[in-house]
């Protein structure tokens, strides 16, 4: 095991914790835990800089004028772009995808550039995307379906820099028509599934923590409680 503590930055949690998705940070804290390394969660609110010498980072949901907050502060201290750019891997959930964009409209119509870490931008759809999501990854190193629970009005769409994370077999998605859910670029993977996703798609955590660590194994996890959950919410 490594002697460096694994650091966990859950971003924002103040403004960005709306749907509970602070949950991710827990689950990848607890998953290195049981496989004997130390890990801690390093809470950045707005009144931090953000570091950008994290191992991993989570970003949750949240409605708009904590996403003007939330971009805002990120553009301030540019530490989560930094970190990306060498490599650190981020969760984006939800409206955390919509403020590492190019650009989101808000639901009065008004557009606010984001930080430009994903290219993808975010406008409002007629109605609101509500209800279980299940999809089927599109990037190496996920074999599982991915499942979630989406509650989003804006529909992302992808421009040449992005690629889909997964192609949807049951609910909206990305909300655009493309058929595809969530965003991946560089080290950034965004979902809109909520749940927290992580506990719901242990594989999609455990790749996240390859990732932080450098590994291309992690030792598996006999977790049956996790495999229950996932058979009931895969029943949909």
């Amino acid at each position: 095991m490594p002697d460096s503590t694994v650091r966990i930055g859950l971003v924002l949690p103040d403004v960005m914790g709306t749907y509970g998705d602070g949950g991710n940070a827990l689950i990848l804290r607890q998953r290195l835990r049981m496989r004997g390394y130390d890990a801690e969660i390093v809470e950045i609110t707005l009144n931090d800089p953000v570091p950008e010498s994290l191992d991993v980072y989570t970003l949750g949901g949240a409605e708009d004028s904590a996403q003007r907050l939330a971009t805002r502060h990120l553009a301030k201290y540019p530490g989560l772009q930094k970190a990306a750019e060498r490599g650190a891997p981020v969760l984006a959930i939800c409206a955390a995808i919509q403020v590492l964009g190019n650009w989101y409209e808000t639901s009065s119509g008004e557009r606010v550039d984001g930080v430009s870490m994903l290219d993808v931008t975010t406008s409002p759809q007629a109605t609101r995307s509500i209800g279980e999501v299940i999809t089927t990854p599109q990037i190496d190193g996920l074999a599982q379906p991915l499942t979630g629970f989406e509650n989003h009005r804006g529909g992302t769409t992808l421009g040449a820099g992005a690629r889909g994370l997964a192609r949807v077999t049951h609910g909206v998605g990305n909300g655009v028509g493309d058929g595809l859910e969530g965003v991946v670029q560089g080290s950034v993977i965004g979902t809109y599934m909520h749940g927290p996703a992580l506990a719901r798609n242990p594989e999609l955590a455990d790749l996240l923590l390859k990732r932080a660590l450098g590994v291309d194994e992690l030792a598996p996890l006999d977790l049956p409680e996790v495999e229950q959950l996932r058979r009931e919410r895969l029943r949909v």
